[in-house]
């Protein structure tokens, strides 16, 4: 089976490639994507031998051309991602890219008709429609890489049974229990110190504020055609119920492991076989020895509130709730926001947005573009998060 990593040098991308590395009988990568890792990417070529590699960053696949075998294509540039994903042939393309400069490769792999591992869950949460119908025209796969998704895809079956509510589980974050007061003037280094995951700085934050939960209520309802009424959060510290699905008797499905992301990564390229997978460990669950579950405080970690909301008024909103959280992030990262302004600047450039609806890409990347530029220069004070977003 042929194997292109978006996203390669990133969290998910490395252990794609630890996955394909413990299978190199039956998984070869064909193609990487990356930013401007030069170094990273340079690991993952001696590695695993693909026959071609993009960097979007061309300064920086120059610096890598010198570095890579002959039998190995160095590219440049997000048109020459898109280009190679069009002329591959049939593949499973692992679509990691951070963030909502993933859209557009995403959406060349489905048009092309590749099997789409998703694990960037913006990327749905801006254009699952289009992604859908882009499936669907294509006549290829979509698989859903993120733990919890991929939990809620084993639980419910296929073809999936009717259910009467998808639960998705959350770790919580660095600072579950804290309040704002506490929460005022935390710094990005306890941000990024997640107690469970390892994961790229952005889904960390992400995890932090809980807006991550907010995004995957959004991704499970396009992926798994649920009514966001449908769709529960609650907190789980120890990680290791993935998430739930409750059917109409009253029964409910849950897969559990222990927190390794190579394990739903394998189970997207092999559907429906299910391998060994050597470097994940195994659950003893007395050795966990409990499972504690709790309700999210809203109050303090709004994400899931507002996720909600823009997915409630449709169209452009969740587009504008994922732009403006991407930039918040940043400008948090950066140190040019303290940690609870990251909610408060996504409440109040999703109040500010007049929702219009989505129904070419050329919708979503101008609602983008607006929403950016507000969040860039949005200031704390101003709007207060809406009064604390509603």
């Amino acid at each position: 089976m042929n194997v292109v990593v978006l996203g390669a040098t990133g969290s998910i991308g490395r252990q794609t490639a630890d996955v394909v590395a413990a299978h190199p009988d039956r998984l070869r990568v064909r193609g990487l994507v990356a930013h401007r890792d030069v170094d990273g990417m340079a690991a993952l070529v001696e590695r695993l031998a693909p026959a071609w590699v993009v960097l979007t960053d061309r300064d920086a696949a120059a610096r890598l051309q010198v570095r890579v075998p002959a039998g190995t294509v160095v590219d440049a540039g997000m048109d020459r991602v898109i280009a190679r994903i069009q002329d591959e042939p049939p593949a499973t393309v692992v679509a990691a890219m951070s963030g909502f400069v993933g859209l557009g490769p995403t959406l060349a792999a489905a048009e092309r008709g590749h099997r789409l591992g998703l694990a960037n869950k913006e990327t749905m949460v801006a254009a699952g429609g289009l992604i859908r119908e882009a499936v669907r025209r294509g006549g290829g796969r979509l698989l859903p890489m993120d733990s919890e998704h991929s939990a809620i895809f084993q639980a419910l079956g296929e073809p999936a049974r009717p259910f009467r509510r998808l639960i998705i589980t959350a770790t919580g974050g660095p600072f579950r229990g804290w309040d704002r007061a506490r929460l005022a003037h935390v710094e990005a280094a306890a941000a990024l110190n997640h107690p469970v995951w390892r994961m790229g700085r952005k889904n960390t934050i992400d995890s932090a504020t809980l807006m991550n939960k907010g995004l995957e209520v959004l991704e499970a309802h396009w992926l798994f055609d649920a009514p966001l009424d449908q769709i529960d959060v609650v907190v789980h510290p120890e990680a290791v119920v993935h998430s739930l699905v409750e059917y109409p008797d009253g029964a409910m499905l849950a897969q559990l492991g222990m927190p390794d992301m190579r394990v739903p990564i394998q189970l997207a390229l092999t559907w429906p076989e299910r391998w060994e997978v050597p470097q994940a460990p195994r659950l003893t669950l007395a050795a966990v020895g409990r499972l504690t579950f709790e309700e999210p405080d809203h109050d303090v970690f709004p994400g899931v509130a507002l996720a909600r909301r823009a997915g409630t008024v449709g169209g452009s909103a969740p587009v504008v709730l994922n732009a403006a959280n991407e930039v918040a992030v940043e400008r948090f990262l950066a140190g040019a926001l303290r940690f609870l302004d990251i909610s408060d600047l996504v409440a109040d450039v999703l109040a500010a947005h007049t929702a219009a609806p989505v129904e070419r890409l050329d919708d979503i990347l101008a609602a983008d573009a607006d929403a950016r530029a507000a969040a860039r220069a949005w200031s704390p004070g101003g709007g207060e998060g809406r009064r604390r977003h509603g």
